[in-house]
């Protein structure tokens, strides 16, 4: 059935996403990731928040209120509209931008805030939760925790009001809007900022670009010398890798055992690929 808002017209969607600059994006998944890592993982979280968005049939369209240039690439080549963040005055700030830039080409738009990690979004599952939200002049949905917010959204003639961060599902049911309570829709649920939150994700099934970026992060050990602290990593693909002492040392550890898992970065190409950095999985 297709939505429709209170005066019966068909309801789509605008999405408002926001992007910190990578290098300053989910920082407390550094431990696990490395920051490296960390930022490559925050671009994929979006790429992956976005190809779902724009694949569900309630979605108009993406504005993502972004200053970092590479993300900024990577998702206008996924279909995104790409708004510069020129208030540059924190996350809520951002969305009000962009709803109100959606608003200035389309004054009857229907908009959404929704976080940029969502890695294992599922189009049919932002479906439900869209439907839902059409009901209301603003609706919200929290995150697993009970804690946060991941989508907010403002019917044609409501004001968005964004009040993200930290408890943001107790400021957002105090500012009137109603809170959609739906079972099976996890997967719009489940942001990401920690390793927990990651593995998390990854049990529901994330998205193609998480998914690649995991993969090549990820190894078995193969093969380990105690002398040299040196040896060699087994890719999934079963292609081996050699490590030094260097990328051993990078990593902390203290001992590898044969059949561990193992998280690695990468350089080179070809026959000159090698590992420079190796630890013990923690997600």
């Amino acid at each position: 059935m297709r939505p429709v808002g209170r005066n019966g017209a068909p309801v789509t969607w605008t999405l408002v996403v926001p992007l910190k600059p990578l290098s300053r994006a989910k920082t407390r998944l550094s431990d696990a990731a490395g920051d490296g890592l960390r930022a490559s993982l925050a671009l994929s979280f979006a790429q992956d928040t976005v190809d779902a968005a724009l694949a569900s049939r309630w979605v108009r369209g993406v504005t993502v209120v972004t200053d970092d240039p590479l993300a900024g690439r990577e998702l206008s080549a996924l279909g995104a509209r790409i708004l510069p963040d020129s208030p540059g005055r924190g996350l809520n700030a951002a969305l009000a931008h962009g709803a109100l830039a959606v608003r200035g080409e389309r004054p009857g738009a229907a908009v959404a805030a929704m976080n940029a990690d969502l890695p294992a979004l599922r189009p049919a599952e932002l479906d439900l939760v869209l439907e839902a939200a059409s009901g209301f002049p603003r609706a919200f949905l929290a995150d697993t925790a009970g804690v946060g917010t991941t989508l907010l959204s403002a019917a044609p003639g409501a004001d968005l009001a964004p009040a993200f961060g930290g408890a943001s599902r107790a400021r957002h049911r105090a500012s009137g809007a109603r809170e959609i309570e739906l079972a099976g829709v996890d997967s719009v649920r489940r942001d990401v900022d920690t390793a927990v939150d990651l593995r998390a994700a990854v049990a529901l099934g994330v998205g193609a670009h998480t998914r690649a970026r995991l993969a090549d992060m990820q190894g078995t050990a193969y093969t380990y010398d105690p002398e040299t602290r040196a040896g060699s990593v087994l890719l999934d693909d079963g292609t081996p890798l050699p490590f030094d002492t260097a990328a051993f040392d990078a990593g902390g550890l203290r001992m590898l055992r044969p059949g561990q898992r193992v998280r690695i970065e990468v350089e080179g190409e070809g026959e000159q690929r090698r590992v420079v950095f190796v630890t013990l999985q923690t997600f």
